[in-house]
């Protein structure tokens, strides 16, 4: 986002420039209307990074322009983060006055949740030592926070590193541990949002799910009360062993996770090649009757796409609605958009979610 435009009159216009936008991108698939959820104002994003700039005997928060990392923007807050975040950083501020925790200190994250925890990440220029660890857990007690050192070749953790956030989605509680580095959704209420519109689009079903690009179990876990059985897929190690932990938590046991890409398992139900991460898993015992896939900005491959257009259901969250379109375009000869959504998850910027249902037209055989 650039930092200067924010501005939170300018919201309604920004978001109803965004439908349009949606609505234009999906007129040639004979889309319904979208669908809009807005986003807080104020206060949405739920992590933030900023790096440190000197000026004088004083460091400040910093951001900068795209393309530009040698003009900061100085910050003492950050209206757009969580309050939390915003509580936190003068008295972080304040704390990197101590010789200790301040000397190279170049870059601070932070991540926290709806439920209140937080988690503070101090980026150096030096090795750290024990005295590092002594001040940084004072720290810690201090802001009531997790906190994690890095440097090179190093990673020390003071508490946790993970925050664990609270969801209630249809009237279940779910807990969710979000690693330290790992991608979580960073507006935790159009997230909330986004669980609750997929929940009601996927409907009940007597059939199973499979879940592309699962991450840390997101919409996984929900999603899994809506069917008979679940078969989730991901490739980063940090998110595999975070939706791990999280069926765990939430005593979730008809879901199986299995660590490969969209591309591998693709590979796999072709029957192009198998894989020992996939012993014990009979993929011809399920019966999918939906496909679910999150894709990242490139959004699914052309062997991706053809998998998905075996599915009598296409439940597709999307970051980039140029390539949610292109996608479209390869499956729309055999299925067509019942709903559609925008997710405003980045206000005052251009970038949008947004969220498609695509069922299969007329009666076909799942091959």
């Amino acid at each position: 986002m650039s930092y200067s435009a924010f501005d939170p009159s300018t919201y309604s216009t920004q978001l109803a420039e965004k439908q349009q936008r949606l609505r234009e991108l999906l007129a040639p698939f004979n889309a319904p209307e979208p669908e809009v959820f807005e986003s807080p104002r104020l206060n949405y994003r739920l992590r933030a990074e900023f790096r440190l700039w000197r000026e004088g005997e004083d460091r400040h928060y910093a951001m900068f322009a795209p393309g530009d990392k040698h003009t900061p923007i100085l910050l003492e807050d950050f209206p757009i983060a969580s309050q939390r975040i915003n509580d936190l950083m003068p008295r972080l501020k304040a704390a990197w006055a101590d010789s200790v925790l301040g000397f190279k200190l170049f870059q601070v994250e932070f991540l926290t949740t709806l439920s209140g925890e937080a988690l503070i990440t101090l980026c150096y220029h030096r090795p750290l030592k024990d005295d590092w660890q002594a001040a940084a857990k004072r720290l810690a007690d201090d802001l009531g926070v997790s906190l994690v050192g890095r440097s090179k070749g190093q990673r020390l953790v003071i508490g946790q590193d993970f925050v664990t956030e609270e969801l209630s989605i249809a009237g279940q509680s779910y807990s969710y541990r979000q690693p330290e580095g790992a991608f979580t959704q960073p507006n935790g209420t159009v997230n909330l949002k986004m669980l609750h519109w997929a929940y009601d689009a996927l409907g009940q079903r007597e059939d199973d799910l499979l879940e592309l690009y699962c991450g840390n179990g997101n919409f996984t876990l929900p999603l899994s009360r809506r069917v008979r059985q679940v078969l989730a897929t991901e490739i980063s190690k940090t998110s595999v062993n975070a939706a791990l932990a999280n069926l765990d938590d939430n005593g979730i046991d008809n879901i199986r996770l299995v660590r490969l890409s969209a591309e591998e398992l693709t590979q796999a139900l072709n029957g192009v090649r198998p894989f020992r991460r996939l012993e014990g898993i009979d993929l011809a015992a399920y019966q999918f009757g939906t496909i679910f896939v999150d894709p990242p900005r490139a959004g699914m491959d052309v062997d991706t796409c053809e998998l998905a257009r075996r599915f009598p259901r296409i439940l597709y969250i999307s970051c980039n609605p140029e390539t949610l379109a292109q996608n479209i375009a390869q499956l729309q000869d055999t299925h067509r958009i019942s709903r559609c959504a925008l997710f405003d998850q980045f206000p005052y910027t251009h970038h949008m979610e947004s969220g498609v249902l695509l069922e299969r037209r007329g009666e076909m055989f799942m091959g």
